[in-house]
């Protein structure tokens, strides 16, 4: 049995969880400075460890990690950090261990946040993310060479064009793909993260790389009851077999 919030405490957002070796591995944006990760055996009761990798360039935040299994059974951290003269990218890190320490390997793509890896039944990978526009936010994709490397042309999948993902700003960014039965779904927030409007929605494709179709019951979580602002989320399989969303909220 569990109460929401899962962790009690002010500031953790954006979170991802994996499941490795019985155990599941939360990161969340935290402080900006890098990544903590948080642990639990039931999706319930979490315990904070220490910082995974950390940052100097700061503004850390939307942390993806991909477990390389069957393959090297390392596990790829891909992250957002702040760039250079302004703006933010997304990078890379290694680590043996889901608690790490990560080791940078380098800048994936700039002009970009919240950037999240899927690989397919087929084992093609791909790594989706939110395109920082003037003015607005959109979802992308590029093939990936390996899982370190980008291969093809960036290619834009969703735009804010409905009306619940413009409520404060344009909006369309953390994105989360899942196939089931040959369908892919691809689920993102809309609306800005600073708001009680900030949902969740998906789309879906009869291939990876679009063109997708938004649901028209979107958005599928939104403020009510009590929530405002629920956004940003994940899906990992849990305890029980069924699949679970894990989300922030204002």
């Amino acid at each position: 049995t569990y109460r929401n919030p899962i962790i009690d405490r002010f500031g953790p957002a954006d979170p991802m969880v994996i499941r490795h070796r019985g155990k599941y591995y939360l990161y969340p944006t935290l402080d900006g400075r890098g990544y903590d990760v948080f642990v639990s055996d039931d999706l319930v009761h979490w315990e904070q460890k220490g910082k995974c990798f950390t940052d100097p360039r700061g503004g850390a935040w939307a942390p993806d990690v991909f477990h390389n299994q069957p393959g090297d059974g390392r596990f790829y951290l891909y992250y957002t950090v702040d760039k250079p003269g302004g703006g933010k990218l997304v990078g890379v890190a290694v680590a043996k261990e889901p608690l790490g320490p990560f080791e940078d390997k380098g800048v994936l793509i700039n002009d970009a946040i919240d950037a999240h890896l899927f690989r397919d039944t087929d084992g093609a990978t791909y790594l989706y993310y939110c395109d920082i526009s003037p003015g607005y936010n959109r979802i992308a994709v590029r093939t990936m060479k390996d899982l370190l490397t980008v291969g093809g042309e960036a290619k834009v999948l969703l735009s804010p064009d409905d009306e619940w993902e413009h409520r404060r700003g344009r909006v369309a960014e953390g994105p989360w793909m899942i196939k089931r039965e040959g369908v892919y779904y691809l689920m993102y927030s809309g609306s800005g993260a600073d708001g009680p409007d900030y949902a969740i929605g998906y789309a879906t494709s009869s291939s990876p790389l679009g063109a997708f179709t938004k649901y028209p019951g979107n958005p599928i979580a939104r403020r009510g009851n009590g929530v405002f602002g629920p956004g940003h989320h994940c899906v990992v399989t849990g305890p029980d077999g069924k699949l679970w969303m894990v989300y922030h909220q204002q």
